[in-house]
């Protein structure tokens, strides 16, 4: 049994949820019952015995009851680790702007009483080089307070000192001049946007506009301009009441084509949306987000390419897979995402993907090893895969920046053609 703590950290950004046992489409992903659903997968995640019992939770679950101890008696024992993001490695400045957009023609799937499906954006981009702004803030101390409160980190200073995290990227620039590829980034279930930070500002830093999204009622907080925080409605709706995890990809791909309506359509949300190459976009994800980078491609045909990083699928593809459409997987090299593992749906897509196509795993990872993560896990005291941290985030930034080089911008990318002496972290994987 997990303490309330450890419950708590295994709970949060349990992202891709319940693995399936087979690729379930979005009308049968339904849990047969009360034992299917998440709470109780949280409960007996170690076991992972049946279908919905494999939880992708924030780190594995230590061995013996004194692991199950607050994950930050050590650090509150010790000064604390620093929060700081890793600098970006292209050669650009990175401007940084958010919107918040209504789309009022569907109602939101949690919360069908709201005033449309809202989504709160951060665009990273590319600054022209003699434009100046003020830094950008990472996230808001109340956002913070609702991530650590859902972790059970018990630190007075948490909540200030992540909201504080400087970023390396500035408020009220211009972009550079130029048309840019743009990549759209969906964090996983119960995540805040802000968790794939050091990502988008890497690719802004690379010549691409980021979207990182917040959708919402499905972040533990995000906060909406006039003041209100939205709660992860979505999270009791999975938990309890048994909706099934489709509906989730499904809501974020009638997202993402919104927000791509909203950034590339006659009248954009963004005053430069001029710098976006409507021709050429991608979208990435962590987890559920990641799933659903499967299904806003199968939804939509604008979006190019797409990366699932360690997620769960949530809808089969058809025959025709994305359409010769690329797609990488990058994941945990472990028992659940080797060929053979326990997320028995990246075996069940692989063969589905007609184009070209990479599955890699990286040693020492867990599953949110692929995201912001690796700070937090270090700052608080939480479990982690063993890789450092900067490591994780250097080898998700290498990879998902070369695959979105190759593919949207058309560059050779010999380090997707096979192992690297340089990352032999990084396993190319052949089913």
């Amino acid at each position: 049994m997990l303490t309330p703590t450890r419950a708590a950290a295994a709970a949060l950004l349990a992202c891709a949820l319940a693995l399936p046992a087979t690729v379930p489409s979005a009308a049968a992903a339904a849990p047969a019952g009360p034992a299917a659903s998440a709470a109780s997968v949280r409960a007996s995640a170690p076991a992972l015995a049946g279908p919905a019992a494999s939880i992708r939770a924030w780190a594995p679950v230590p061995a013996g009851p004194a692991a199950l101890a607050a994950p930050n008696a050590a650090v509150r024992a010790s000064a604390p680790a620093p929060l700081e993001l890793p600098a970006p490695t292209g050669p650009e400045r990175v401007g940084s702007t958010v919107l918040h957009l209504v789309d009022r023609s569907r109602p939101d799937p949690w919360v069908p009483t709201a005033d449309g499906r809202e989504l709160m954006v951060t665009l990273h981009y590319p600054a022209a080089r003699r434009s100046h702004g003020a830094p950008a803030p990472y996230a808001t101390e109340a956002e913070t307070r609702l991530l650590l409160g859902g972790l059970g980190v018990q630190d007075p200073a948490g909540a200030p000192a992540l909201a504080a995290m400087p970023t390396h990227s500035e408020t009220g620039v211009r972009p550079a001049p130029g048309r840019h590829p743009l990549v759209v980034l969906s964090p996983g279930f119960s995540a805040p946007r802000y968790t794939l930070t050091h990502l988008a500002e890497d690719l802004a830093s690379r010549g691409y506009v980021v979207a990182s999204v917040d959708h919402a009622y499905e972040s533990l907080g995000t906060a909406v301009p006039d003041g209100r925080i939205l709660t992860c409605v979505a999270c009791k709706a999975l938990d309890e009441d048994g909706v099934p995890p489709s509906t989730v990809t499904a809501a974020r791909a009638a997202d993402t084509r919104f927000l791509l309506d909203r950034l590339t359509g006659p009248r954009p949300a963004w005053r430069y949306a001029a710098a976006i190459d409507r021709t050429r976009i991608g979208m990435a994800g962590h987890s559920i987000g990641g799933a659903s980078a499967a299904t806003a491609m199968l939804a939509d045909r604008r979006v190019d390419a797409g990366v699932n990083m360690d997620g769960a699928f949530w809808d089969t593809l058809p025959a025709g897979g994305l359409g010769g459409r690329p797609f990488l997987l990058l994941g945990t090299d472990d028992a659940v995402h080797l060929p053979g593992g326990q997320d028995a749906t990246w075996d069940a897509t692989w063969p589905l993907l007609g184009g070209w196509k990479r599955w890699l795993t990286v040693a020492g990872t867990d599953h949110f090893s692929f995201s912001d993560g690796p700070l937090l896990q270090r700052r608080f005291g939480l479990p982690t895969g063993g890789i450092e941290a900067e490591r994780a985030m250097a080898l998700t930034r290498v990879y998902v920046g070369a695959f979105f080089d190759r593919h949207l911008r058309g560059r050779s990318e010999p380090l997707l053609a096979g192992p690297s002496p340089l990352h032999p972290e990084v396993k190319f994987q052949r089913p």
